[in-house]
């Protein structure tokens, strides 16, 4: 396959890479340290949304949710709509508690909740997600994409170019030039992603070619799926429900146990993507801004899913000379990652290729940037404000700006090991799986729970890191037991509720927090009450509650129709 690319893609690209750069460190808002981690508390909600879509919707996952669905296993899909639910419950419960309190960090938010322990073990595990997760996936995606184009180009090489051209903006600029060039980017991206999707469906012969070749390679037996089963987003188990490679990526019980986890973690929990709601000018320009991230992940089944399958027909029978951090790869089943960039060479003409392969890298740029923020934001408030409580306000957004040049640094020493891995999107999903589940059984229990204390939070969360150390060590060694083997949904429920039982127990057999403590820090139903009383002058399309009903009525249909 010729994945070279012409003059005009090359132009396309650099003028792109210029002007993103130049435009965000023009939007930079560096002032004050508020100003610098959070944009000044100014974004309203188009901003919000958009740049949630963004961060969340990273040149990672398109390659994952592309390489799952080559495999016929459109289940990643139950990720992106399960998105709505998590983001209106978070809007409804959360959000509100989080604005209010005027932090800067969940962590931060965990201490006035609880502790200092929780604080600094969340912030420290929240900066090492990051930059496992988000920064080194994202550097890892550019070896891909760069490797196919300039083939002789080492991997360090592309990873020191996409980390650098991130932070050139990150650095100086702050959150406001990160969700300012991420508003772009998630443009460009959509835009890429419609164009290759339209490709595509002409090279199979539109929708209706498409389920035609499922149902004639299921009748040959070629495919042990008909067309209406590989388009599924709902799939039973092959094999033992538990197991880990006996089940497609999210099997029907994971939608009732570890995706909702997951997904309130990532959504509502994590510091990388709660940072932008943060920032909103109100509260409810932060409510439309996570609703209207809901809406624009309900597509992503048609523009960033679909296009896998599409893969399969138009690539099953060829073979590739792809080299992959575990050695050479013929065949894209065996290297799934290469799912997305096979189709923007095999598709796309001169100039509409270069826009598409730019928004791509956009894409890394914009989840690299938003990671390198969040972290530097997690260790200057958390750590050095704390250890120096006397910085000036200039002083912090120093620090801040330091502590990205060390995370870019990690990031980029990390992210070759990635393609050991063998499934970009199994590796995300893992590693969340490890960190996940304490800190959601921790915030829920101190939103929803008054008797909940400081140290049934810490003991919680420290059997979480000791329980998920026990895991990797055992499934690292191949250790062949079904504790080890458990497929990851299942391995998230079950250190969930562990973690919530010992946050009980501890909690019950410990003195009771300080009710002082406890003081707008805690749900109840009279806040409905409240809110209906600040809500009902406006009218209904300014009204959170009625958006999110239309919401979800509108995902109800999508789901079902893919169901």
């Amino acid at each position: 396959m010729n994945t070279s690319l012409t003059i005009t893609d090359f132009l396309v690209i650099i003028v792109y890479f210029v002007g993103i750069i130049i435009y965000g460190i023009s939007q930079s808002k560096r002032a004050t340290s508020e100003e610098y981690f959070l944009g000044g508390r100014s974004l309203t909600w188009p901003v919000v949304g958009i740049s949630l879509f963004a961060a969340n919707i990273s040149s990672s996952t398109l390659i994952g949710l592309a390489g799952s669905a080559y495999l016929l296993d459109m289940t990643v899909y139950n990720y992106e709509w399960y998105a709505v639910i998590v983001l209106v419950f978070f809007a409804i419960f959360f959000l509100p508690f989080y604005l209010r309190s005027g932090v800067y960090t969940m962590p931060e938010f965990m201490e006035r909740r609880y502790d200092a322990r929780s604080r600094y073990y969340f912030s420290f595990i929240t900066v090492v997600g990051n930059v496992l997760i988000d920064t080194a996936a994202s550097l890892y995606v550019g070896t891909i994409v760069l490797g196919l184009i300039f083939p002789t180009l080492p991997p360090y090489v592309v990873i020191i170019i996409l980390a650098a051209s991130a932070a050139a903006y990150t650095i100086p600029g702050g959150l406001n030039s990160v969700v300012k060039t991420e508003v772009i980017q998630a443009i460009v991206l959509i835009f890429g992603s419609i164009i290759l999707t339209y490709y595509g469906l002409q090279k199979v012969g539109g929708w209706g070619g498409m389920v035609d070749q499922l149902n004639n390679l299921n009748a040959a037996g070629v495919i042990d799926k008909n067309a209406q089963e590989a388009l599924s987003i709902v799939r039973d188990n092959s094999g033992e429900w538990w197991r880990q490679y006996d089940s497609p990526i999210v099997p029907w019980w994971g939608l009732i146990t570890g995706v909702p986890l997951l997904g309130f973690y990532f959504w509502a929990n994590n510091q990388f993507m709660v940072q932008r709601v943060l920032s909103s000018k109100s509260l409810n320009h932060g409510r439309w801004g996570a609703l209207f991230a809901g809406l624009l992940k309900l597509p992503v089944i048609v523009i960033m899913v679909i296009p896998g399958t599409i893969a399969f027909l138009i690539f099953k029978d060829q073979e590739f000379a792809y080299q992959t951090a575990a050695g050479p790869c013929a065949d894209l089943a065996n290297c799934t990652d290469f799912t997305y960039p096979s189709l923007l060479f095999n598709l796309l003409p001169t100039g509409l290729l270069g826009l598409v392969v730019a928004g791509l890298l956009a894409a890394m740029m914009s989840s690299i940037s938003a990671t390198f923020n969040s972290a530097s934001t997690l260790i200057t408030m958390d750590f050095v404000n704390k250890f120096r409580p006397n910085m000036t306000s200039q002083q912090l957004v120093r620090s801040g700006q330091i502590a990205t040049l060390v995370l870019v640094i990690l990031a980029s020493a990390w992210a070759p090991f990635i393609g050991r891995y063998g499934d970009l999107f199994r590796y995300l999903q893992d590693v969340l799986g490890y960190i996940a589940p304490p800190i959601v059984s921790a915030f829920l229990l101190g939103l929803f729970w008054k008797r909940g204390n400081s140290n049934g939070s810490f003991y919680s969360l420290m059997f979480g890191i000791v329980m998920a150390i026990i895991w990797v060590t055992g499934i690292i060694g191949e250790v062949d037991h079904w504790f080890f083997q458990m497929h990851f949904l299942l391995r998230t429920t079950v250190l969930f509720f562990v973690c919530l039982i010992v946050h009980i127990v501890v909690s019950l057999a410990t003195a009771p927090p300080d009710p002082a403590k406890l003081k707008g820090m805690i749900w109840s139903p009279a806040l409905i009450a409240e809110e209906t009383e600040e809500l009902k002058d406006l009218p209904w399309y300014q009204n959170y509650r009625y958006l999110a009903v239309i919401l979800l009525i509108i995902t109800l249909f999508v789901v079902g129709y893919f169901w």
